[in-house]
Order: C-alpha cells, then structure tokens, then sequence
C-alpha cells in the first residue's frame, strides 16, 4: 500500500491503518506530524520493517533511552522520519533494566550502530549484534554508566577527585567584590551530605 502525503488526515488514517498488521501497538498522535506509539520490545523489529518497507520510513534520527529505575526498566524511544509523509514515528518500548540487554537494529538501519553504542556507554545497555560496543567518548572512565538515574556525579566526582583552594589574584579580586565560588559544594547542602 502507498501512503499519500495529501493532507494529515489521510496521512494519519493510511499510517493507521497500516499499522494495524501489528497486533498490541497502542498509538497516539501528539500533531498532525509527529505520531507515538507504544509496544513490546519483541515486536519493535516487526513494527521497523514494516515502517521502512512499506511507508517510507527510510531514516532513523535517533534512539534515545531512559531510565526507570524504580520499575527497573529502561525505556528506548526509536525516531522515525519518513520524507515522502514527513510524519514522525517515536516508537516506545521497554526493557528490563537485568540484564540490559536488547537486539540491535543495524541490520535495518546503520545509523543505529551510533546509537546504540552511545546508550551502551551511558546507561549499560548491550545491544546484540551491533556492530561496535566499544567506548568511544569516555575512554578514559572507569566508573558506572553515568547516565543512570542511581549515579551521583557530585559523589564520584568528590571520591575521585580532591579539593584544592584555588585563589588566584584574578578570582581573590571578584570574590572581594562580593563575586566567585567562596564555598565548597558539599558546604552548602541542606542534608550535609556531599
């Protein structure tokens, strides 16, 4: 089936209808252009081909991911951009945060293999059959994935690091104006934690 780019109503009811030959999505249009829908991880790759196949969905413009640590999930949200509809699919989906590990969707989409190796440095996530889950920005780090919601990046960077008082004339000028950090941050905190 073609979609037409006639007018959003039609786009919407093409994409609608379409869309129905996958059982368990649930769908919901935030605008006349950009398109939500929610369904099981198993069924991501179906709804993927299908998208790119048969409705123009030839360009994958991100996957993002959340964390949700208190249903122990994360949440990976794949954006689709077809320019014959010029609608935006965002697929949601979730995953169990143990093990954190999905299946990667190079194979129909290489600009997938950014991503995921992306997400993979930040929360931990593994995706199975990318094509490289090496490090690539934080090369030097040896802590825990610093993107999940558990990580308190004042606290690793306060047992990493240690404090120097750092006074020079330049700063002693603007802090006698009333101006600079004259305090640590751990100080400062209400709860006296650092």
């Amino acid at each position: 089936m073609k979609l037409t780019t006639a007018t959003p109503n039609n786009v919407s009811a093409s994409l609608e209808f379409l869309l129905q030959e996958i059982p368990g999505l649930r769908t919901k249009w935030a605008g006349p252009r950009r398109l939500r829908v929610d369904l099981s991880a198993e069924t991501l790759p179906a709804l993927l081909a299908l998208l790119k196949g048969r409705a123009g969905y030839v360009h994958l413009s991100a996957i993002s991911c959340v964390d949700w640590p208190e249903q122990s999930e994360f949440e990976l949200v794949y954006h689709l951009w077809s320019y014959e509809l010029n609608v935006l699919v965002k697929a949601h989906i979730r995953i169990p945060r143990d093990p954190g590990v999905y299946l990667s969707v190079y194979d129909l989409y290489h600009p997938a293999a950014f991503f995921e190796r992306d997400i993979h440095e930040m929360f931990g996530l593994y995706f199975e059959g990318s094509p490289d889950m090496g490090k690539f920005i934080l090369t030097e780090w040896d802590g825990p994935p610093p993107m999940r919601k558990e990580f308190d990046s004042e606290a690793w960077v306060m047992n990493q690091f240690e404090w120097q008082d750092y006074r020079p004339d330049w700063l002693a000028e603007i802090e006698a104006r009333g101006g600079g950090i004259t305090t640590r941050p751990q100080d400062i905190r209400k709860d006296g934690k650092p």
